[in-house]
C-alpha cells in the first residue's frame, strides 16, 4: 500500500526535533517515499487523516529478554533454579514449541506498543532468531529484531544454563561465540558480573564472576567473526573489566571513576540505561515486590548505580541508549514507554532528549541509524501516532493509537494489559 500521512504533527526523532506542521509523510513499498505540503500528494497515495495526532518514528528498545512475560512473583521466595528448570524443559519439543509461540507473542506485544525495534539480549536457544527471521519472511507480525539468542556466562554466573552458556575457560568462551555465531545471531553478550536476582549477600549484586581473560577471549573471537558486544555488568568493578577487555556496550552500568570515563571514551563504547528493573526492587513495598528484604537493598545498589552512571557519561558526551530489561519482574513488554519517564525523572534529560535516546540515538548505538530511527526521506517506514505531546508529556507514549512497520499500517493496535500492574507501577512514576 501507499499512504499520505496527513494533518499530523511531525517529531522526526532528531536531537534538535521540532513539531512540524502542514506537511504529509509519503509512505510507498515500506519507505518513506517523500514529506511534502499536504496539497502536494499523487493520487496513487490513500490518505490517512491523523486529524492533529503527533507522528514520530517507532521506539527502539535496546535490551529485551523476549521470552519472559515480565509478570510479578506472586509470592515472597528466592528466585527458582533456572538451570535446573532449563535442564528439564529444554529436552520437550513441546515445551520448546510453546516458549516459540509466547516468544513470538511478546514480539507482537512490543509492536502492537508503538516499538518497531527490539535488541534482545540473551534468550531462550536460538528462538528469539527464529522468530526475527519469520518476522522478516512475513509469516509472523512484529518488530524488527536484533537478536543474540544465547548468551555466555560462567559457572555460577548470571543465568548460567538457561538464557547463558557456561564457559569454563577462555577458550571456551571463544568456543561458545562460534557456536552462537553458528545461529545467525546480530550480537553477541556476555554476563560478566551478578545481578540483584542472583545475589548471595548483602551489598554486592553486581560482583564479578566472568575473569578479564574469558571476557577478552570472548570478546576477540566476537570481533574476529564481524559482531558487536554487549555485557550485563552492575558494579565498578565489572565496568572496569568489561571496558579493559572489549565489550562494546555496557547494559544497566554502575559507579564510575575518572578512569573508567577515559575508558569508555578510549574505546568508543556506549552505555544502555536500565532503570525499570531495578525499581521495584529498590522502590517497592516488600508486600507489593514479593521480594526478600536482600534484594530491595541490592536492587537500591543497582538502581542508584544505573542512575549515576548514566548521568556521567551523558556528563561525558559517552553515547548513552535505553532499554529497560523487559522481561524481569514488573518490567512487561508494552511499557518501554516507563523507561523514557525514569530517564527524563532520575537522569535530568528533557523529554525531547529522552524520546531522540530511544529513537535516533538508540538507532545509531545499534548501528542502525541509516535503515530507521527517524522520519527521512529513504528510510523504512517505521512510524507511531499518539494523540498527545511526548515533548509536553511522555506518558502519552503509553497509548498509541497507529503504529506502521516497514509501511505495513496497524490502525488500532490492541494490547492485552494488567492493570494491577500498571496501577503499582504508575505509583512510582
Amino acid at each position: 500500500m501507499a499512504y499520505a500521512l496527513i494533518n499530523g504533527i511531525i517529531l522526526d526523532g532528531k536531537e534538535a526535533m521540532v513539531p512540524v506542521k502542514d506537511k504529509a509523510v509519503l509512505v510507498k513499498d515500506g519507505r518513506i517515499a517523500d514529506i511534502t505540503d499536504n496539497e502536494d500528494i499523487p493520487e496513487v497515495y490513500e490518505k490517512v487523516d491523523l486529524r492533529g495526532a503527533y507522528l514520530l518514528p517507532g521506539l527502539i528498545d535496546l535490551h529485551v529478554h523476549l521470552a519472559s512475560s515480565g509478570k510479578p512473583p506472586k509470592a515472597d521466595r528466592r528466585p527458582p533454579n533456572y538451570k535446573k528448570l532449563f535442564d528439564i524443559l529444554s529436552k520437550s519439543r513441546l515445551v520448546l514449541a510453546v516458549i516459540k509461540r509466547l516468544t513470538a507473542g511478546y514480539a507482537k506485544t512490543e509492536l502492537m506498543s508503538g516499538v518497531t525495534t527490539i535488541r534482545t539480549v540473551a534468550g531462550i536457544l536460538d528462538m528469539d532468531g527464529r522468530v526475527r527471521d519469520e518476522i522478516n519472511k512475513g509469516i509472523l507480525k512484529g518488530p524488527r529484531i536484533l537478536s543474540a539468542n544465547t548468551g555466555i556466562s560462567v559457572p555460577g554466573g548470571h543465568f548460567a544454563g538457561s538464557i547463558a552458556t557456561e564457559a569454563e575457560t577462555p577458550e571456551m568462551a571463544a568456543e561458545h561465540v562460534r557456536k552462537i555465531a553458528a545461529t545467525k545471531p546480530d550480537l553477541i553478550k556476555l554476563m560478566i558480573t551478578g545481578g540483584v536476582m542472583d545475589s548471595s549477600s548483602d551489598g554486592e549484586p553486581g560482583v564479578l564472576r566472568m575473569p578479564p581473560e574469558t571476557v577478552k577471549a570472548a570478546c576477540d573471537e566476537a570481533h574476529r567473526l564481524g559482531y558487536k558486544v554487549a555485557a550485563h555488568v552492575e558494579s565498578p568493578e565489572g565496568v572496569r573489566v568489561a571496558l579493559e577487555n572489549g565489550v562494546d556496550t555496557i547494559e544497566h552500568g554502575a559507579r564510575l571513576t575518572d578512569e573508567m570515563v577515559e575508558l569508555f571514551k578510549k574505546k568508543g563504547a556506549a552505555l544502555i540505561s536500565t532503570i525499570s528493573p531495578a525499581l521495584p526492587y529498590a522502590d517497592f513495598e516488600l508486600s507489593e515486590s514479593h521480594a526478600l528484604p536482600i534484594a530491595k537493598k541490592n536492587g537500591k545498589i543497582v538502581k542508584d548505580g544505573c542512575i549515576e552512571c548514566a548521568i556521567i557519561c551523558r556528563e561525558n558526551g559517552i553515547p548513552v541508549g535505553l532499554g529497560n530489561d523487559v522481561g524481569c519482574p514488573f518490567v512487561l513488554h508494552y511499557n518501554f514507554w516507563r523507561e523514557l519517564c525514569y530517564f527524563h525523572k532520575y537522569i535530568g534529560a528533557s523529554n525531547k532528549e529522552s524520546l531522540y535516546r530511544a529513537t535516533l540515538g538508540n538507532a545509531k548505538i545499534a548501528g542502525i541509524d541509516r535503515e530507521t530511527g527517524s522520519i527521512e526521506k529513504g528510510k523504512s517506514a517505521d512510524m507511531i501516532v499518539v494523540k498527545g505531546d511526548p515533548l509536553e508529556d511522555l506518558s502519552v507514549l503509553r497509548d498509541v493509537k497507529m503504529v506502521m512497520m516497514k509501511g505495513e499500517l496497524i490502525r488500532r493496535p490492541k494490547i492485552r494489559k494488567l492493570k494491577h500492574v500498571d496501577e503499582l507501577l504508575d505509583r512510582y512514576m
